[in-house]
């Protein structure tokens, strides 16, 4: 279930992707999700891939994870090289890993922008529709500005549309992204993260399995990343939210030296 009892008075909605490995948690290409049960209580007695390993009457499992793997965070040194490698876009952002982001970033005011109807008429294959500055001035017309702090979502519901286990889930990524068939997710461009920053939103997430385009996504995360601004990527449940009212929280796994981290995504709404 998506939405929890109360807590200290609110609400707690969860917004994390579950993950299994006959779901497309994985980004395509990327190393696939595994789980494996490792030791159990005794020989045999789970139905899973599985070894029987002799370290007492217990059960636990390992895990092989991608960072970019479901819910996850992207780190600016995700897209941004260090500084002194003469890559091009290097810069100071290179240098901030996941273990240097600061969990009050991934903390704030949540502001849901619904970008589901650019899906409409939405033909070209494996191309996203974009996601422009114009329709966040649009959203601020009609909801009030963004401000210094706030954490915005856009909201799409591709999640609920596509993460689906077995061959349906070829349509929440892969199709889109390797076959360049089918729709694909709406993706912000450059311009309109520049914009974001540019009303201090350091932190930007969306329910779809990338911030960036199936088509051209690398400009849009050296606009954001290299100026520090954080991704929360492949979010779900994003309509049990309100436009404006609840606090969003991004818990990472705190990896050394990640471009990016799993994690568990939540809100609260009083």
């Amino acid at each position: 279930m998506s939405e929890n009892s109360l807590w200290n008075g609110d609400r707690v909605v969860d917004l994390t992707l579950l993950l299994a490995e006959e779901l497309p948690c994985t980004w395509p290409g990327h190393m696939p999700y595994q789980q494996k049960t490792f030791n159990y209580f005794a020989a045999g007695g789970v139905d899973e891939a599985h070894m029987v390993s002799p370290c007492g009457d217990y059960q636990t499992r390992w895990l092989l994870i991608d960072e970019h793997t479901g819910t996850h965070m992207d780190a600016p040194a995700h897209f941004v090289p260090r500084p002194g490698t003469g890559l091009p876009d290097e810069g100071e952002a290179g240098n901030v890993t996941v273990e240097n982001v600061a969990l009050s970033q991934l903390i704030g005011p949540a502001v849901v922008i619904d970008v589901a109807h650019l899906l409409e008429g939405a033909t070209v294959d494996g191309e996203s529709p974009v996601i422009g500055r114009s329709d966040v001035e649009a959203f601020e017309l009609a909801n009030g500005d963004l401000q210094e702090g706030d954490i915005v979502l856009f909201r799409s519901a591709w999640d609920a549309k596509h993460y689906r286990s077995g061959t349906e889930g070829a349509h929440y990524a892969t199709n889109a992204l390797i076959h360049k068939t089918g729709a694909s997710w709406p993706a912000p461009v450059a311009e309109t993260m520049r914009y974001l920053a540019s009303r201090g939103v350091r932190c930007v997430g969306t329910d779809s399995p990338s911030m960036g385009s199936s088509h051209a996504g690398r400009e849009v995360h050296i606009a954001g990343l290299s100026v520090g601004t954080i991704f929360i990527e492949a979010l779900a449940n994003l309509s049990a939210l309100p436009v404006r009212g609840s606090t969003f929280v991004f818990a990472p796994l705190k990896v050394a030296r990640g471009t990016g981290a799993p994690g568990r995504a939540f809100a609260f709404l009083s």
